[in-house]
C-alpha cells in the first residue's frame, strides 16, 4: 500500500501530514469505495457527520457520614433535663420521625450543585477564553510565501522561483470551482460560524478517551490554522482550543468571501502547489480562471489527498480519486451549484502528466543569475526574492534570446571541445538594456556564465585608445609608426605576421588592428589617459590596473580582463554618440503590495559627440575592408572590432548598428589555445560570422540608419553609404606573433616618442609600406 504524508503545510485539522485525518467520506465512501488505508486517519473531518461517541457525564464521589445532634439550648429545654441512670437514653417527646425522601433530596440538590458548577465552569472557561483571544495581527511567514517571478519584457514567464504560490482574488475563481472545494471540505461553510461543534466535540472526546486527536476542521479553522501567525501546527488540546477562539472570531468579525479568498491562496494541492492558481497550472497547465468545474471539483478533492491526486499511478489512486471526485460533483448537486443532468455529462478530468521542472535549464539558470544579482544591487534580500512574491520584468526580448542561442550554436563546428565556451552580449544602445544574451548550453551542465566570463581582450580594446586619442585632440589623419618590429624601454612589440605598415593614420591603424600604431598612440597621450577613458566606459579601476596592467607598454593591446557584458556595453556607447548606459537586466519590480520600482536608465556622457563619431568611422573601415569583413551586414552599415590574443587563446568580435551593439567571445577554460575545426584562431572569422548571424536575425524589425559623419574622409572620399562585400576569408590558422600577453611585473613605459614618427601625412593620403588589401594574410 502506498504511504501518504508529502511534504507541505497541513490542510485539514491536526494530521502531521496533508492527507492525514481524512474525512468520513475518505474511510467509507456512499458509493462504497475505500480509501487507501495510509489516506486516512481514523475520525471524521466533515463537520457536518452526524456521529456523535456518547460522552458520560462526571460520577462524584458520596459525601458520608450522618449530621450530628445539636442540644436545644431554650430555657425550657433546660428545665425538662433529668438525670437518668447510666446506660439509659433521654426520651424526647418531641421528636418527629425522620421521612426517607428528605435525605434523597438533599443528595440530589448537592449533586445537581456540583454537577451544575461542572458545566458552568468550562462554559464559563470558554467565554473568558474567547475575549482573552485576540485575532492575530500577522499572517504566518509560511502562509504569504509566494514565488517570486520573472518576467521576459513582453510579460511572458520566464521562470518562477521560491514557494510556488500565487495568490489570486476571489473574483478569479469560477463559482463553480468555489463551490467544489466547499462541497468537498466544508458543505455548511455560508451557514456556519466558523467552526463546527459536533466535529469539536468529536475530536476533544478522542483525546480525553486517549484516542488519537481527531477533527471537524471547517474551512474558516483550516484557514485560520495555516494563515494566522502564533499557531503552531502541534497536535494538541490547547493549539486547537485557540484555533476554535479564533475561528470564531474571525468568523463573525470577517466576510465569507475573504476568508475563502485566504483559503484558495494558502492550501496544499499537491505538485509542488499552494494556492488554487499554481494547482489550476500544475495540474491541467491553465490559469485558475480557466478551469472547468469538473477539474475544479479535481483540484477540491485533492486538498485532502494531495499525494494520490498528484500521482495517479500510485497503488490505488486512480480508483480512490475517481470515488472523492464522485463525492464532491453529488455535492455540487445538492448545493445546488449544478443541475443532476450536468453532473450527468461530467467526466473524470484526469489531470495532464506531471512535469519535471527544470528550472534552471537551458538559458534560464543563466538568466537566474543576472537578475538575482542586479536584484541584490538594488537592496532585496534573498528572502524577498525567494518568499517574498516579486513580479520581475526583465529587458530579455524573448525572440532575440532565441536568436543569440541559434546564432551561437548553429555556427560551432562539430567535434569542437567541450572545454571551449562562447558568450554573446546584446544591448540597446538607447538604455544599456541587455535585450539578448547567450551564457552556455545547459546551466545544469555548465554554470560558468561565458557572457560574465572576464577573459583578455585583445585588440577588441583598442578602441578604448582611439576614443582616448581622439577626445585628448588627436585627429582620424594624425599619423602613428606602424612599423615592425618596435622595442619601447625594452620591450619589444610586433605586429601580426610581422607585417610592417609603416606611418598609419588612425584609421589604417584601426582598420588594420596595428599593434606597433597602437602603442604609439598610448605612447603619445599616456596610459592614464586610456585608462581614464576605459572607466568611463565602464571597466572598473581593479580590473584595469591588475598586475600593473596599465603600466605596460602593451596596456592599449588589451592585455587585462573584460566580460562580455562590459565589452558590448561599452561599444553601445559608441552606437549612442559618446553617451555609457550601464549594462542593465531589469526594467521594473512590483511587489505583492503592488507598490512598482521602475529601473533608471540615465547614461552619463563619456565622450563627445564628434568623438563618437569619429571612432565609428574607423570602425566601420574594419568591417568594410579591415579584419572584421565577415561581419558585414547585407542590408545595412556596421562597425566593430575584432580581438584576438596571444596564441588565439581568447577570440573577439565587438560591433553596432546605431540600435544595438553586441559582442562575442570564444575562449577555453582551461586558457589554451583554441582549436576550431573549419576556422581560423582570429577574432574576424568564427566570432565576427556569430555576430552577424544574430545581427540579421535582430535587425530585421529594425529600420535602417546611418551613423554620423566624421570630422575628415581620410583618403579624401566620403565613406559608401552601401554595404560592401565581404573579402575572402583564410580558414586555417597561422602563427601568431603578437604583442605579449598580461605582463608578470609592471614595465617601465618609455618617456620618449619614436623618433621616427612622421609628422604629416603622405601626400597620397595612402601610408608608405602598406600592405596590399587583397592579401587575405593583412587581417588581424
Amino acid at each position: 500500500m502506498p504511504t501518504s504524508g508529502p511534504s507541505g503545510a497541513s490542510n485539514n485539522d491536526d494530521a502531521a501530514g496533508p492527507e492525514a485525518a481524512a474525512g468520513p467520506e475518505d474511510a467509507a465512501d456512499p458509493r462504497g469505495v475505500t480509501a487507501p488505508a495510509s489516506a486516512v486517519e481514523s475520525g471524521a473531518t466533515d463537520p457536518d457527520d452526524t456521529t456523535r461517541p456518547d460522552i458520560a457525564p462526571p460520577v462524584e464521589p458520596t459525601v458520608g457520614g450522618p449530621s450530628p445532634v445539636v442540644a436545644d439550648e431554650s430555657p425550657s429545654a433546660v428545665t425538662a433535663v433529668r438525670a437518668l441512670p447510666e446506660g439509659e437514653k433521654p426520651e424526647n417527646p418531641e421528636k418527629k420521625p425522620k421521612k426517607k425522601g428528605s435525605r434523597r433530596a438533599k443528595w440530589l440538590r448537592r449533586t445537581a450543585y456540583v454537577l451544575g458548577v461542572l458545566l458552568l465552569l468550562p462554559v464559563a472557561g470558554f467565554i473568558v477564553a474567547y475575549l482573552m483571544t485576540p485575532i492575530p495581527s500577522t499572517a504566518q511567514a509560511e502562509a504569504v510565501k509566494e514565488a517570486s517571478v520573472f518576467y521576459y519584457s513582453d510579460g511572458s514567464v520566464i521562470l518562477r522561483t521560491g514557494t510556488n504560490r500565487q495568490p489570486v482574488p476571489l473574483s478569479k475563481v469560477p463559482k463553480q470551482v468555489r463551490d467544489a472545494v466547499i462541497s468537498a471540505e466544508n458543505r455548511s461553510f455560508y451557514s456556519d460560524p466558523g467552526v463546527s461543534f459536533k466535529g469539536t466535540a468529536r475530536a476533544f472526546w478522542a483525546t480525553a478517551t486517549g484516542g488519537s486527536l481527531q477533527g471537524g476542521s471547517t474551512i474558516t479553522q483550516q484557514m485560520v490554522r495555516n494563515y494566522y501567525s502564533g499557531l503552531s501546527q502541534q497536535r494538541t488540546a490547547s493549539r486547537k482550543l485557540k484555533e476554535i477562539m479564533i475561528a470564531l472570531k474571525v468568523g463573525r468579525e470577517k466576510d465569507k468571501s475573504w476568508i475563502l479568498q485566504q483559503y484558495l491562496n494558502t492550501i496544499y494541492f499537491g505538485r509542488g502547489a499552494y494556492s488554487i492558481q499554481t494547482a489550476a497550472q500544475a495540474y491541467y497547465g491553465k490559469d485558475v480562471q480557466n478551469l472547468t468545474p469538473s477539474e475544479g471539483a479535481y483540484l477540491a478533492a485533492a486538498i485532502q489527498v494531495p499525494t494520490y491526486a498528484g500521482d495517479l499511478s500510485r497503488q490505488g489512486a486512480q480508483g480512490y480519486m475517481q470515488a472523492r471526485w464522485k463525492y464532491v460533483v453529488d455535492g455540487m448537486v445538492q448545493m445546488k451549484s449544478i443541475t443532476p443532468q450536468q453532473a450527468a455529462v461530467m467526466r473524470f478530468p484526469v489531470p495532464q502528466k506531471q512535469k519535471i521542472k527544470d528550472t534552471d535549464g537551458g538559458q534560464r539558470g543563466y538568466i537566474h543569475e543576472l537578475v538575482e544579482a542586479e536584484l541584490k544591487r538594488m537592496g532585496y534580500t534573498q528572502d524577498q526574492i525567494d518568499k517574498g512574491g516579486l513580479r520581475v520584468r526583465t529587458t530579455f526580448d524573448k525572440n532575440l534570446m532565441d536568436d543569440a542561442k541559434q546564432a551561437v550554436e548553429d555556427a560551432m563546428p562539430s567535434g569542437v571541445s567541450s572545454k571551449v565556451r562562447a558568450g554573446l552580449v546584446s544591448v540597446d544602445p538607447s538604455t544599456g538594456e541587455i535585450n539578448a544574451f547567450y551564457g552556455g548550453k545547459n546551466y545544469l551542465d555548465q554554470q560558468l556564465n561565458s557572457a560574465l566570463t572576464p577573459v583578455q581582450p585583445g585588440s577588441g580594446f583598442k578602441p578604448y585608445a582611439l576614443a582616448a586619442a581622439l577626445d585628448d585632440g588627436m585627429s582620424l589623419d594624425d599619423y602613428v609608426d606602424g612599423s615592425t618590429p618596435q622595442t619601447f624601454d625594452g620591450s619589444k612589440v610586433v605586429n601580426d605576421d610581422d607585417e610592417d605598415f609603416g606611418p598609419v593614420n588612425l584609421v589604417t591603424a584601426t582598420q588594420n588592428s596595428i599593434n606597433t600604431a597602437y602603442v604609439n598612440i598610448a605612447q603619445k597621450i599616456g596610459n592614464d589617459r586610456v585608462m581614464k577613458m576605459a572607466e568611463k566606459l565602464g571597466i572598473p579601476e581593479s580590473q584595469l590596473t591588475a598586475n600593473g596592467a596599465n603600466t605596460a607598454v602593451v596596456f592599449p593591446l588589451g592585455v587585462i580582463d573584460v566580460s562580455v557584458e562590459q565589452q558590448a556595453a561599452a561599444y553601445a556607447a559608441f552606437a549612442s554618440e559618446g553617451v555609457y548606459h550601464a549594462p542593465h537586466v531589469i526594467r521594473s519590480v512590483t511587489d505583492r503590495n503592488g507598490k512598482k520600482r521602475v529601473v533608471s536608465t540615465t547614461g552619463k556622457r563619456a565622450f563627445s559627440t564628434q568623438v563618437a563619431r569619429d571612432a565609428t568611422y574607423a570602425m566601420q573601415k574594419v568591417v568594410d575592408a579591415g579584419t572584421g569583413t565577415r561581419a558585414a551586414l547585407p542590408d545595412r552599415n556596421a562597425a566593430g572590432k575584432t580581438g584576438t590574443t596571444s596564441s588565439g587563446k581568447q577570440l573577439w568580435f565587438n560591433g553596432f548598428i546605431p540600435q544595438l551593439a553586441a559582442s562575442v567571445a570564444l575562449f577555453r577554460t582551461d586558457n589554451k589555445a583554441l582549436s576550431l575545426p573549419g576556422y581560423s584562431s582570429y577574432g574576424g572569422d568564427l566570432p565576427a560570422t556569430i555576430w552577424k548571424n544574430y545581427l540579421v536575425k535582430a535587425d530585421q524589425n529594425m529600420s535602417v540608419k546611418s551613423f554620423g559623419d566624421p570630422s575628415v574622409y581620410v583618403g579624401g572620399r566620403q565613406y559608401p553609404t552601401t554595404p560592401v562585400q565581404p573579402r575572402p576569408r583564410p580558414t586555417m590558422s597561422r602563427p601568431r606573433t603578437i604583442a605579449p600577453s598580461r605582463p608578470s611585473s609592471p614595465t617601465h613605459i618609455p618617456t620618449h616618442i619614436p623618433t621616427h614618427e612622421p609628422t604629416g601625412g603622405p601626400p597620397t593620403g595612402q601610408p608608405t609600406g602598406r600592405v596590399d588589401e587583397s592579401d587575405p594574410n593583412s587581417m588581424f
